[in-house]
């Protein structure tokens, strides 16, 4: 299926790729900003007036000057890099015409509306597959599209309550709390992608599109992990318990003299080498095994910090890199973002803003290489769009390839 790529256009391993984006907020631009980092057109589709419900979510605001009416949601710029943006008005017919041409060129339609809203519109599954056999739809909703509250509204926070992750995070039992990012609204985006690379395969073999659907929660709980087994196996509720793992230990944060530091004592070799670093016995009665340590915690938590409380962090996380424990401390973003070792991942791009000009962003965590060694990784990306900045050149790219 030809998409006809702009000039502009960096190559990628999906840059033979047409993407719709009808979703808005997070879990669904999350997808669809992967499919674009990784070289696909992404066009996204927004409501007249007020585009995607994050451009308005803020502050903090970007401003192209003091004066400047021209504010830019900085959590909109967070999900929509590489993308461009076209204005269309759904229940508008010759608008709906618009989008119906582009469905017929696409290879992949991202939504997260409530379920039966694109049926109300007239643009349902069967009526994108009959306009577009070979289209792969990634549909994204809050619970799930059936099931006794399938028709519920998905938010992140709501969703990672009523998924459980709240109930492991945070101090103790009765202190849940949210993870500090919308991780239930980012897990579905990237089950949602990874489930469009597959259908993507599939349709290699079969010559048809599909259906892939995710929701929150389905996101959420398929990253319990040793958690859900814990439950499902052993019989066990999980609960919060702090910076320190439930299965291991010594394994977490723990407080030194000018504030603390991670380790992670993850079998019984490296035990004995952190005792033989620090001049603790590893029979010690009631630490030699780590169901031992894991029964003993808060008596080992206790031994560890007294020991750390001589150290200062810097020496300390020198001396535990010596005897071979990994460990780490504690960043504030800030400091993430001037780390070297960031940077050196790609983790940081420039980009243009067509009215902020140039800005720093988060980059793509994924890297790509030839079998000899040589780096193929997209190198140059472009800023989130302003509310339909592409859509004059995307109805002339329709129009150039002779589609009314």
């Amino acid at each position: 299926m030809s998409t006809t790529m702009t000039p502009t256009m960096t190559q990628g391993p999906l840059s033979d790729l047409l993407v719709v984006d009808l979703s808005r907020a997070l879990a669904g631009p999350h997808a669809t900003m992967m499919m674009g980092d990784l070289g696909a057109r992404v066009i996204k589709v927004e409501a007249p007036g007020k585009g995607d419900d994050t451009r308005g979510w803020g502050p903090p605001f970007a401003q192209p000057s003091r004066d400047s009416a021209a504010a830019e949601s900085t959590y909109f710029l967070s999900a929509n890099r590489n993308k461009e943006s076209v204005v269309l008005d759904l229940k508008d017919e010759a608008d709906k015409d618009v989008l119906r041409t582009l469905v017929s060129r696409a290879d992949v339609l991202v939504e997260n509306f409530r379920t039966g809203v694109l049926d109300r519109l007239g643009l349902g599954f069967d009526e994108l597959h009959r306009l577009n056999p070979r289209l792969v739809i990634l549909s994204i909703t809050g619970f799930g599209h059936d099931g006794p509250e399938g028709g519920r509204a998905g938010y992140d926070q709501i969703a990672q309550g009523e998924a459980g992750l709240m109930s492991l995070t945070g101090s103790g039992p009765d202190d849940p709390q949210k993870v500090g990012t919308p991780i239930s609204d980012l897990l579905a985006g990237m089950y949602g992608a990874f489930g469009v690379v597959a259908a993507l395969r599939e349709r290699r073999r079969t010559g048809r599109g599909s259906v892939v659907r995710t929701s929150l929660l389905a996101a959420t709980v398929g990253v319990h992990g040793f958690q859900s087994t814990r439950w499902t196996v052993a019989g066990q509720v999980g609960h919060a318990q702090g910076n320190h793992h439930v299965a291991i230990a010594p394994y977490g944060l723990f407080h030194c003299a000018d504030g603390a530091v991670q380790i992670a004592v993850g079998s019984e070799g490296l035990w004995h080498d952190f005792c033989q670093g620090f001049g603790v016995d590893p029979e010690t009665p009631g630490f030699a095994t780590n169901p031992e340590r894991v029964a003993n915690r808060e008596r080992l938590i206790s031994l560890v910090e007294e020991i750390f409380s001589e150290w200062k962090s810097a020496d300390l996380l020198a001396r535990l890199d010596e005897v071979g424990i990994p460990a780490g401390r504690v960043r504030s973003i800030d400091e993430v973002y001037a780390w070297e070792q960031t940077h050196s991942q790609g983790l940081v791009i420039d980009v243009q803003h067509d009215t902020l000009g140039s800005l720093q962003l988060a980059g793509p965590p994924l890297r790509f290489f030839e079998p000899d060694g040589e780096e193929v990784t997209r190198r140059t990306h472009t800023a989130p769009p302003v509310l339909g900045a592409d859509g004059a050149s995307v109805l002339a790219w329709l129009h150039e390839d002779g589609l009314r």
